[in-house]
């Protein structure tokens, strides 16, 4: 039972560790673009294991103790929290963490090279039109890819009533 929580390197190591692979996994996901995991399909579930599996090495290293995977997972979830608390307080930082919208529709036209930009396949975005309960762009004020992946429509009805009309 002791050797549970006899660790094979000091704990901050794990702490250091932990820290590490979350930022690097964050500019990873960054650099992936928005629709990594926006629309979760197997693809994407399958890129999550295999980076979880992967990346615990570089967390725990070979240590088999609990404590050491516990220490490696509170390190994350404080950079975490520390990020989240930057990234209230700070637009210009949430900008760099988070990424900027991007227009795919405007006045009812698709902008066929953002969509590519993006890596949207037509079905893709025909699909997230059909979730919003609209059968084309032609009512469609604009429509943005958000940082976090999914496609928001403001269809012209809404856009008047956003403004009183």
């Amino acid at each position: 039972m002791n050797e549970w929580f006899e660790l094979s390197e000091p704990w901050w190591h794990f702490a250091g560790r932990g820290v590490l692979t979350y930022l690097g996994l964050l500019a990873l996901m960054r650099l992936a673009g928005k629709r990594s995991f926006g629309e979760m399909s197997a693809f994407d579930v399958l890129v999550l294991v295999l980076a979880g599996g992967t990346l615990r090495t570089a967390i725990i290293g070979d240590d088999h103790s609990y404590l050491g995977a516990f220490i490696g997972v509170a390190s994350i979830l404080v950079t975490n929290r520390v990020l989240a608390w930057f990234c209230t307080r700070s637009p210009r930082f949430n900008r760099v963490v988070e990424g900027m919208p991007a227009i795919l529709v405007r006045d009812g036209r698709r902008d066929a090279v953002e969509l590519r930009r993006q890596d949207i396949p037509e079905a893709a975005f025909n699909r997230a039109l059909h979730a919003a309960g609209m059968e084309h762009e032609g009512s469609v004020v604009i429509a943005r890819l958000e940082p976090n992946g999914k496609i928001t429509f403001i269809r012209q009805d809404e856009a008047l009533q956003g403004r009183g009309g």
